[in-house]
């Protein structure tokens, strides 16, 4: 591993899909992830699935942290997903979800492409630690 590589500073996209109002969590992340290191990009609250994906590609983030609370993950997360890959950013993008999400719904995020699904109560140190574990390298 070259130095460069080494120095590389993980970019995180902390988003908030849809309605959900909620964004204790999500600035719980990303003061966590800020704290690890990581630069981090907050997109405030009530954003479109497109607007995330422009973010995500734009910022050209290593990593997607979608925090939704809504219950509305099995029809958001697919459009970030399916916009990611239509710029061909999904593969060089982790793409995380934290919230509370039934144990059902979570296999079939996973299936789709989703890295790892993060309830609540998860410890911060485990979310970074998947984080710098799994960030793609480029």
């Amino acid at each position: 591993m070259s130095a460069d590589q080494e120095q590389r500073t993980i970019r995180c996209l902390v988003a908030k899909v849809g309605l959900d109002g909620h964004d204790r969590g999500a600035h719980v992340i990303a003061r966590a992830f800020r704290d690890a290191g990581f630069e981090v990009i907050y997109s405030g609250l009530h954003r479109a699935p497109e607007e995330i994906v422009q973010a995500a590609v734009q910022e050209d983030v290593d990593v997607l942290g979608i925090s939704i609370l809504s219950g509305a993950h099995n029809t958001l997360v697919p459009k970030v997903i399916e916009g990611l890959k239509e710029y061909d950013a999904f593969d060089d993008t982790l793409v995380l979800v934290g919230g509370i999400i039934p144990d059902e719904d979570k296999e079939k995020l996973l299936e789709m492409g989703v890295a790892e699904v993060f309830g609540p109560g998860t410890p911060m140190e485990e979310t970074v630690e998947f984080v710098e574990e799994h960030a793609p390298e480029r």
